[in-house]
């Protein structure tokens, strides 16, 4: 094989047998592999992250496939490419199956036209899909396209997977780096293969710059060590595609780490996966707003105003500093009493205006210069609550369709106890139990 060609491209399997990673996916036995084995292949998408096998797996159904395969990239295709794909299905002196397998990469890319073109193509069976993204499909691509594929979620390799990567490229001499005189101890490899955080071509492109920017020693041999890899490499991939899917992942992380009463180190690492991966602060900030009076509310009031405090000095700070505010402002959430009950309130009010018969304003609430403009109406007097003790004038506010009803149930948590406990004195104990 022509060595100019990258090392993770020529190691890659050609045969169902050599793919490795995936095994809940393509493990004997497994649908996608049962599909494959057969030739009964129907319509997929296989979605998940970079470097784990995506087209690897393509290209393997094209050796073991006996209809007609091709490749476009959604990227650089267009509806000519797609038309003239479904036109050589039809070709029977080529084409004895009359079916023609498309792989499609990035499909995420695809415009409504391009997409709207291939629908009907799948639907005669002219075209057999197989898309391949690193986003979510469910937000990217055409529902109708779904609706006739199977979706397969490809997942980060573990290490142990990344690992026989890297060792059957040191090992290969026809494909890989068998042929050089490579010394790489185990705790590199090993090594390799955790900063490569489940990518197999990461590993391989770091380990073949590993091997051809390290001299030889003077016993001619080419020495890979710890350090050499943490070079190569760079820096943790952080796999962060601000467009994708991850970056969702990530943020969802954040956001549940905080919900959680004294998760603060959680906390840190995904803030730290967001900086690192060069997330804009004023996303950042805005989870954390959201944090505050979602999930801390009236537990802690003091949390909300660190958020928008935070939130206002990134904007006259920026990088690197911004860290330390955005730290700050997600550890006061984090280590926060927790009560979403101002959230639960105010959905549950919201769902009755929406949804019920909510009746009128009580006449006693009513804009007095409305009501005293109208003649011969019954006037009900407003008692104003700053005349009766503790400021509350005992009468009806509530509409009476929905008297009674209950919004805002405090929960005995930080600040909102004091709350809390106020209801109880006012309502008695079993308020909360109605």
């Amino acid at each position: 094989m022509d060595h100019n060609i990258p090392l993770a491209a020529r190691m890659r399997p050609q045969r169902l047998s050599e793919f490795v990673g995936q095994d809940h996916i393509v493990g004997k036995g497994k649908l996608l592999y049962r599909m494959i084995k057969s030739d009964r292949l129907s319509s997929v998408i296989f979605c998940g992250h970079p470097g784990t096998g995506k087209t690897t797996l393509a290209r393997i159904i094209s050796n073991e496939t006996s209809h007609l395969f091709r490749k476009l990239n959604a990227v650089s295709a267009g509806v000519s490419d797609i038309r003239g794909i479904a036109d050589e299905a039809v070709v029977s002196l080529t084409n004895p199956s009359g079916r023609v397998v498309l792989f499609l990469d990035e499909i995420h890319r695809l415009n409504k036209n391009q997409q709207d073109v291939l629908l009907p193509y799948i639907e005669e069976g002219k075209i057999i899909l197989i898309g391949a993204t690193a986003e979510n499909p469910y937000h990217s691509v055409n529902k109708a396209l779904l609706s006739r594929s199977t979706v397969f979620r490809f997942e980060k390799l573990d290490d142990d997977d990344v690992l026989l990567i890297i060792d059957n490229a040191l090992k290969d001499k026809e494909n890989g780096l068998g042929t050089m005189n490579i010394d790489m101890p185990e705790s590199a490899r090993m090594h390799l293969a955790q900063l490569a955080s489940g990518d197999a071509r990461a590993a391989l492109n770091a380990l073949e710059l590993a091997a051809m920017t390290t001299d030889v020693d003077e016993n001619g041999v080419i020495v890979i060590d710890d350090e050499t890899v943490s070079e190569c490499i760079r820096q943790r991939i952080v796999e962060y595609d601000k467009a994708g899917e991850n970056h969702y992942d990530v943020a969802s992380a954040f956001i549940k780490s905080m919900r959680n009463y004294m998760e603060p180190d959680a906390v840190l690492h995904y803030l730290a996966r967001m900086i690192e991966a060069g997330e804009k602060p004023e996303f950042i900030a805005r989870r954390i707003m959201i944090s505050a009076a979602e999930d801390v509310g009236l537990a802690n009031p003091a949390a909300l105003q660190v958020a928008v405090a935070a939130a206002q000095a990134v904007e006259m700070v920026g990088w690197p500093e911004s860290r330390i505010i955005l730290a700050e402002a997600a550890l006061m959430v984090a280590c926060s009493p927790k009560s979403n009950a101002g959230y639960l309130g105010i959905d549950a009010a919201l769902d009755d205006v929406r949804n019920r018969d909510i009746g009128e304003v009580p006449k006693n609430l009513l804009n007095e210069d409305y009501e005293g403009a109208i003649k011969g109406k019954e006037s009900i007097q407003y008692k104003y609550s700053h005349d009766y003790p503790n400021s509350r004038a005992i009468q009806q506010y509530m509409p009476e369709k929905l008297k009674g009803r209950k919004y805002y149930l405090p929960k005995n948590s930080g600040s909102e106890a004091k709350i809390r406990q106020r209801f109880i004195e006012l309502f008695g104990a079993d308020y909360f139990d109605k």
